[in-house]
Order: C-alpha cells, then structure tokens, then sequence
C-alpha cells in the first residue's frame, strides 16, 4: 500500500498547469525559488542543497576542468536567470514521474530557458549534471518549444506565473 501511494504521488503529472505537485508538497517552482535566494545570498552550500547529486559531481568535474573552485562553478546556480535583480517570472511546470521542468525567463538573453529537475530524496532538485550525464528524461516539450514549433513568437504565449503573483 505505501509502495502504491509514493507511486500515485510521484505519478501525479501536472501537464503543463502548474498543478500536480509532488515531492513532500513541494514542486520544482518552489525548489527553483530557493536556488534563486542562495544564489542572492551568496550561500555555496544552500545553493548546493537544491543541486542533484550529478549536478554536483558535474560541478567538481568543471571545477577540475577549469582549474577554478568549486565554489565558483556553483556561483550562479547553472542557470543565467540568478542573475536578475528580482525572482524572474516562473511558467509551465511539467512533471512526470520523477523528473520535473518549469521555464524561467532570462532577461538578460530575452528568452525562456527550460530547466530540468529531478525529485531525489523526496525534493525536487535542479538537474543540470543529471541533463549531461543523459539521464534525465524530459516530462515534455516546453511552453517555448512548443510555440517555436508552432511558429508563434514568444510575444503571443501567455505567462502562467508573475513573480509578483506567487
């Protein structure tokens, strides 16, 4: 019965809506918007808290690569999006067993950028080294690939989240 019930809650798909949260009544918005704050705040272990264990092997395998501290690889979090001023606007979460997306918008370079998750230890967690190492399975097409495909400009898809609104 327990194995049947972590299965439906980690099963539960949101679609796109921004619903279907999992992982301890947590979602990735709300583990992208505790990155967002380490990140501010300057904390190199708080960011690493919200990165996954490949994120952070990633994270050392780069640091070694570049001969640069790790703490530097950490600094914006493997996302350009930290680097606004303000909690950037947030859309279309997409979840799908234990992997998890949203669409975070990069002011800096005007367009969306789709950042992988995944649920460990019963948190959802930024996956960027999961994503290099091939093991990360996207839960679907992004709202901004979607309506590249489709042809429409990024001007004509609705934003779900304001960062004013959440």
């Amino acid at each position: 019965l327990i194995g049947a019930l972590g299965l439906l809650a980690v099963g539960f798909s949101c679609g796109g809506s921004g619903g279907g949260i999992t992982g301890g009544g947590e979602s990735p918005t709300e583990a992208y918007k505790r990155l967002f704050k380490a990140v501010k705040a300057k904390d190199t272990e708080a960011i690493k808290a919200e990165m996954s264990v490949k994120s952070i092997e990633f994270a050392k395998m780069a640091a070694g690569r570049n001969n640069t501290p790790v703490e530097k690889v950490f600094e914006n979090g493997f996302t350009a999006t930290t680097m606004n001023a303000t909690l950037p606007e947030i859309r279309d979460q997409r979840i799908a067993d234990n992997m998890g997306a949203i669409e975070v918008y990069n002011s800096k370079d005007s367009r969306w950028e789709d950042l992988p998750f995944v649920l460990e230890d019963g948190k959802w967690k930024l996956a960027v080294g999961d994503l290099f190492a091939g093991t990360y399975k996207s839960p679907g097409k992004g709202r901004d690939e979607s309506a590249r495909e489709g042809g429409l400009a990024r001007s004509d898809v609705p934003i779900d989240h304001h960062p004013d609104s959440l």
